[in-house]
């Protein structure tokens, strides 16, 4: 794969180090992974590289991403890493099959750039396509009742809301309502550096 694909965005490649630790914590060895909005790609190669019996699913919403996901992934000669598939969150139904759960569906960094309708669809598409015991794990900037919000994040969510009225920092406790009309329960909550969340959905008991 021709290097000029690679794309490269900083922020993936600071936060890839603690969100695999906190993966490792939550999925056993031998894992099937969806990843929603993979973007540059970075993510998947990484940790399916770090995690070589995970088989990882990436997806973007845009078909130029593709090329990208596909020179991170054999820059780094992850195996057990599927073709990356165009996916539209919001789409009544995604390309995949239901009769293959996925133990894992990860999101990041989707739902602050996205109108407030792709959480809903987040969460829909989740409970169809997650195995039982299987685990949605989202992760980027929330808004949460009784926690201060750093200036930094009341800046970012200023400059998203001038450049798309809809988008922004969501509040935890909507996305929390959202989830619960999927049947789906918040089981976990890590801080993150740089003012980030990783929350662990699962479904009701």
């Amino acid at each position: 794969m021709k290097p000029h694909l690679l794309r490269l965005s900083p922020a993936a490649e600071r936060n890839k180090e603690p969100i695999l630790a906190v993966l490792r914590q939550l999925l056993p060895e031998h894992s099937r992974v969806l990843e929603i909005a993979s973007g540059t790609g970075q993510h998947a190669a990484w940790f399916a590289a770090a995690m070589p019996h995970w088989t990882w699913q990436p997806t973007d919403l845009r078909a130029d991403a593709l090329p990208a996901i596909s020179a991170w992934l054999a820059e780094t000669g992850a195996p057990h890493v599927l073709a990356p598939l165009q996916l539209d969150v919001q789409a009544s139904a995604w390309p995949l099959d239901p009769a293959e759960p996925f133990d894992a569906i990860y999101c990041a960094n989707l739902l602050h750039i996205a109108p407030w309708d792709c959480c809903r669809a987040l969460m829909e598409g989740a409970a169809r396509h997650l195995a039982p015991e299987g685990l949605l794990v989202t992760y980027g900037p929330y808004l949460e009742e009784g926690v201060s919000t750093s200036a930094g994040n009341l800046a970012f969510d200023e400059s998203l809301r001038q450049e798309n009225a809809a988008w922004g920092i969501r509040h935890r406790a909507q996305v929390e309502q959202e989830a619960w009309r999927a049947r789906l329960v918040l089981r976990e909550r890590h801080a993150m550096p740089a003012n980030n969340l990783l929350l662990v959905w699962a479904r009701e008991p």
